[in-house]
């Protein structure tokens, strides 16, 4: 079980390569196995998956879909592997999850950085410019 230092509601992002603006890693979230992700699609319908399972932040609204289909083949990750990633380590804490989005707090951990998000858009755009920032 990963511990993080933002309460129970954080997810610990672990984002081992980023090329091609494509994040690779791990997520996490406390009392569940970690998931590995292969892309930003991945990141954020496994981050939602965690979500609904976990018991964390209620949504405000069912989300929209054209049909029914499996929910994305979890892939756990080895307990041994390190809770940082090779390229970047954020934790990141929903706050909220209205409009069909997420709101609330990155903390970039290797440079001690935090920062609100009011949207997803707004959070994938702080973990590229986090991710850019690391790659110079």
């Amino acid at each position: 079980m990963i511990e993080c230092s933002l309460g129970q509601q954080a997810m610990l992002i672990c984002v081992d390569s980023y090329e091609g603006s494509v994040p690779r890693g791990r997520l996490y979230l406390p009392g569940q196995p970690g998931q590995h992700f292969e892309s930003l699609s991945q990141l954020l319908l496994r981050g939602e998956q965690l979500l609904e399972l976990g018991g964390g932040v209620q949504s405000f609204t069912t989300p929209r879909i054209f049909a029914l289909s499996k929910p994305l083949r979890p892939e756990p990750c080895d307990a041994r592997q390190p809770v940082r990633g090779n390229a970047a380590t954020f934790e990141m804490r929903i706050l909220f999850r209205q409009h069909a989005s997420w709101q609330g707090e990155l903390l970039w951990l290797e440079k001690n950085a935090r920062q609100s998000f009011r949207s997803v858009l707004e959070l994938i755009i702080l973990m590229d410019s986090a991710l850019r920032a690391e790659e110079n």
